[in-house]
């Protein structure tokens, strides 16, 4: 019941405090509205603060000179016995004696407050030419800010990724966006491309794949064709190669580039059970009754100019794909002889170069 009580006072005082806070926050914004008003009207209101005060003051001096001028008046001017005096009268003999300093004292400050009036109104030369320069500054003050504060921050220079340069020299270039698209279609995209290429006979055609105009990564290719290559860390590098070499035949390869040969040779003999599931579709072959046996067939050694491969025959004993060693941090994917013996010459005259 305490308990109830006590929540019972405090939200009592909670709305006390709150209903003082709300009449104070309008008590204040009354406020903030008269002088926003007043300060619309900044000329009006500074000019009347001014002369009221000024006019004050010199009503005050003035009926007290003037007070003087007639009492001393009066003073020295001879009485009339039985004559009725009054401060009309004495006004009269003031202007006639023709003491009329004080007259001029008045017309001065008049044309004083007139001057001042001239200096304060924003129609006189000068204050326009203060205006004018005051909304300059303004202007230039705004720009300024945008300046630092925005715009910097748009030609801020952003940190951009590192050139892409083909791991080998490469007599064409072709790039295809491949965002969206499935498996199958990005292989289909591949062949296509092997097929309407132009390259000249002994070139060769580096085909990069994309997603928003930047070029895919080795992981995200495996990734995108859900592939079973384990990628361990640096083991790959990100920066592989699809290419269509014209020998006798367009013919396609995949070029991979690692750390060292002890680094993946691992890797990918744990890669071949299921690369002929990852990559037939690259080379053509179709999975059905009279291919599934190569699905668990063993890959055999050999060698493709005299470097150590691995290959994948049918029962024929034609090479279905292979891949093969060609330097120590080097391995092409591929199904003809011919493409991998070029791609091998490139990678020497590369090391040469180097």
């Amino acid at each position: 019941m305490t308990t109830a009580n006590t929540t019972k006072t405090n939200t009592l005082e909670d709305r006390k405090y709150s209903g003082l806070f709300c009449k104070s926050f309008i008590f204040f914004i009354k406020i903030l509205s008269h002088i926003i008003h007043d300060l619309a009207n900044l000329d009006s209101f500074v000019t009347k603060l001014i002369f009221l005060s000024y006019n004050n003051k010199m009503e005050i001096e003035n009926s007290e000179e003037i007070k003087k001028d007639v009492l001393n008046v009066s003073e020295n001017t001879p009485k009339t016995v039985g004559a009725i005096e009054t401060f009309a009268g004495d006004m009269e003999r003031v202007i006639k004696s023709g003491e009329s300093g004080i007259i001029r004292k008045i017309i001065q400050e008049e044309e004083e407050k007139e001057a001042i009036k001239k200096n304060i109104s924003p129609d006189s030369s000068r204050n326009k030419l203060f205006i004018i320069a005051s909304i300059l500054l303004i202007f230039i003050a705004i720009g300024i800010f945008l300046y630092f504060f925005i715009l910097k921050d748009k030609n801020r220079i952003v940190p951009t990724q590192a050139q892409f340069t083909p791991i080998i020299f490469i007599d064409k270039i072709g790039y295809r966006e491949i965002s969206g698209l499935n498996k199958d279609q990005i292989i289909q995209t591949i062949l296509n491309e092997r097929s309407s290429s132009d390259i000249k006979n002994g070139g060769i055609e580096g085909l990069y794949l994309t997603e928003n105009k930047k070029v895919i990564t080795l992981a995200r290719f495996i990734s995108l064709i859900n592939g079973n290559l384990l990628l361990e860390a640096n083991t790959f590098n990100n920066n592989f190669l699809i290419g269509v070499a014209n020998e006798k035949n367009k013919d396609l390869f995949i070029l991979l580039k690692s750390r060292s040969f002890l680094d993946i040779f691992s890797t990918l003999k744990n890669w071949e059970s299921k690369m002929f599931n990852d990559l037939h579709g690259l080379f053509g072959v179709n999975i059905n009754a009279d291919t599934n046996y190569l699905l668990t067939k063993d890959f055999e050694d050999g060698f493709v100019s005299n470097k150590n491969t691995r290959i994948l025959r049918d029962k024929e004993g034609k090479v279905v794909f292979e891949y093969v060693f060609a330097d120590d941090n080097s391995v092409i994917i591929g199904n003809s002889d011919e493409a991998i013996k070029e791609v091998i010459l490139r990678l020497v005259s590369l090391d040469i170069k180097k």
